[in-house]
């Protein structure tokens, strides 16, 4: 959808438009094209993506992505005026809210599963002293 939107804001512009509004370095590497990248200029990769096969850590990851992006998405809105942005990002910040929801539902079932209610719930799985007394 993002991208959806960028092509959209940029298909058609002039290149004085593209000079005036400092998408000029970005249009000399990519024309109008979509390419993944932070507004720090930093290139999406896939190292974003974290995964340690726990299921306390890996939920707790995907929670503090979800909060990552509605940031993201508030921000955009702080920024944006055309109703044709605004409307797409004010769903996707919904949709970030709902997923950290049902993270947070998926953890707190996942931590009684472990019969742990504390914060720094350990997996027997992968820790086969957990849970066990010195």
């Amino acid at each position: 959808m993002i991208s959806a939107i960028l092509y959209q804001l940029t298909k058609d512009l002039s290149i004085e438009e593209i000079k005036k509004s400092g998408f000029d370095t970005y249009f000399v590497d990519h024309t109008t094209g979509i390419y993944p990248v932070a507004a720090s200029g930093t290139p999406f990769t896939a190292a974003y993506f974290q995964s340690k096969g726990d299921i306390i850590t890996d939920l707790s990851e995907d929670m503090a992505a979800e909060q990552k992006a509605r940031t993201t998405y508030d921000n955009i809105l702080r920024l944006a005026d055309d109703p044709d942005v605004r409307d797409p990002i004010r769903f996707l910040r919904e949709r970030e809210i709902v997923h950290y929801q049902r993270f947070g539902e998926a953890l707190r079932i996942a931590q009684d599963k472990l019969d742990s209610k504390n914060f720094y719930a350990c997996n027997p799985s992968f820790d086969k002293n957990c849970g066990m007394k010195k």
